[in-house]
């Protein structure tokens, strides 16, 4: 009987080692990281002088504004450059409206209410306009202050529409 009674012994005794048998675990660390990249976005609106009249007898130059509108990510400085136009001829000095044929009237963008500093690319005397993004949520916007001057050449131009295209650049 004795072989008998040792196979219940072996077994419990195999059931009570399994039963304390302990669980094993490890752990292991990963990093996580990430780079902002500066980032800009510009857009501009239109600038309308509407009508021009032209009168040397009273001459009133005819001044307009529009904006120029920035998001930038936070801390990554700007610059705006604006070109001549696309109209032939035009410096920055002195921009160019193209009219009807070969016509053209004279007008120019400044960065001042005052229209007397020129917003340029920086070249004839001109001036770009700079500042410093406060995230991609964030607009800031820049005016742009545009004079058609009532001057004999623009006093010469014949009746019809003008229009030029500006090119708005950003260096960040």
């Amino acid at each position: 009987m004795r072989k008998h009674c040792i196979a219940p012994v072996a077994a419990g005794l195999m059931l009570a080692v399994a039963g304390s048998a302990q669980a094993a675990s490890k752990t292991a660390t990963f990093g996580v990281s990430a780079t902002v990249a500066p980032n800009c976005l510009v857009s501009a609106a239109n600038l309308a002088f509407g009508n021009y009249l032209g009168d040397p007898d009273t001459p009133v130059n005819v001044d307009a504004s529009s904006d120029i509108s920035v998001r930038c990510s936070k801390n990554a400085a700007f610059t705006l450059a604006l070109n001549a136009g696309s109209t032939a001829g035009a410096t920055v000095a002195q921009r160019l409206l193209a009219g009807p044929g070969t016509e053209k009237l004279q007008y120019n963008l400044f960065t001042t209410a005052a229209r007397n500093i020129v917003f340029g690319d920086g070249s004839s005397g001109s001036v770009t306009q700079g500042g410093t993004g406060t995230g991609m949520a964030n607009v800031l916007t820049t005016t742009v202050f545009g004079r058609l001057p009532d001057n004999a050449f623009n006093q010469a131009a014949a009746t019809g529409a003008y229009s030029d295209t500006v090119t708005v650049s950003i260096t960040y």
